[in-house]
């Protein structure tokens, strides 16, 4: 296997984007202890082919690995690499102030620094465009690469407790009541909720209401009295204020600006 790698320096316009590629590559490791390091950045490293371990964090842990398998490395935390056998792999590095909100919404997981898949080839795929694009300096085509790469390899969330939530929104209810229609405790659908959405169940059942209630005004020819009905508000007011509040149009100013059909109803 050929051993190539690049390196990037993203000017202030790419680092505007939120996250970067700082570089790329594809190489081999052969067996025996490699020299332990901390990185500066973020670093996915997708192990093809071996076995071994990954050593990491301050007390030296050692994580077994068995490819097909990707290691997740962050800045400032020491590793290094044990293989039992050849390893091939391909990584990449990244940084930029959205590792922070995909760290609050678990997709960058430093408890979890091996991660293996019962279906690899998606990740594959990504990583082998995420690759081809980092060599053709288009800073946005990198960043997507980036961005899918890490949303297919993060870990999938334990349950669908927020779209669950996300369903029931639209009724009047309060966050006691969601929990028990889900059968949970208020404190476990918290949690539910902010695992995989970074959110509370009250930011999560606002902004389904306040996403309805756009859809309703952009493609249906209903009264606002009635779409606050159809989103769970019984006082048409005070959800025209709660819209205005939020969106920074009113309702009947988001229909004239946000229709996509060009239909404007009457009041």
């Amino acid at each position: 296997m050929l051993n190539w790698s690049i390196y990037l320096t993203p000017g202030q316009s790419e680092r505007q984007l939120g996250l970067f590629c700082l570089g790329a590559g594809e190489g081999e490791n052969p067996r025996g202890p490699t020299p332990e390091r901390a990185l500066g950045c973020h670093a996915l490293v997708w192990i093809k082919e071996g076995r071994g371990h990954l050593l990491h964090g301050p007390d030296r842990q050692l994580f077994e690995v068995h490819a097909p398998a990707m290691l997740w490395l962050y800045p400032g935390v020491l590793h290094g690499y044990r293989p039992t056998t050849r390893w091939r792999s391909a990584w990449t590095l990244f940084s930029g102030p959205a590792t922070a909100a995909l760290t609050t919404l678990g997709h960058l997981d430093p408890s979890q620094p091996v991660r293996r898949y019962s279906d690899p080839r998606p990740i594959d795929r990504a990583f082998t465009r995420l690759l081809r694009v980092s060599t053709t300096h288009n800073a946005v085509q990198t960043v997507a690469a980036v961005f899918d790469l890490i949303a297919l390899a993060a870990p999938p969330p334990d349950d669908d407790v927020a779209g669950q939530l996300a369903g029931l929104a639209c009724k009047a209810l309060s966050i006691q009541d969601y929990a028990a229609e889900l059968e949970l405790s208020v404190r476990e659908l918290r949690e539910a909720v902010r695992r995989t959405t970074g959110s509370t169940p009250q930011e999560l059942v606002l902004t389904t209401r306040l996403n309805t209630a756009k859809a309703l005004l952009a493609e249906e020819d209903l009264s606002v009295a009635t779409i606050a009905r159809r989103v769970g508000y019984d006082d048409p007011a005070y959800f025209t204020r709660l819209f205005t509040a939020r969106v920074g149009l009113s309702p009947r100013a988001f229909r004239r600006s946000g229709s996509i059909s060009g239909r404007i109803s009457s009041f």
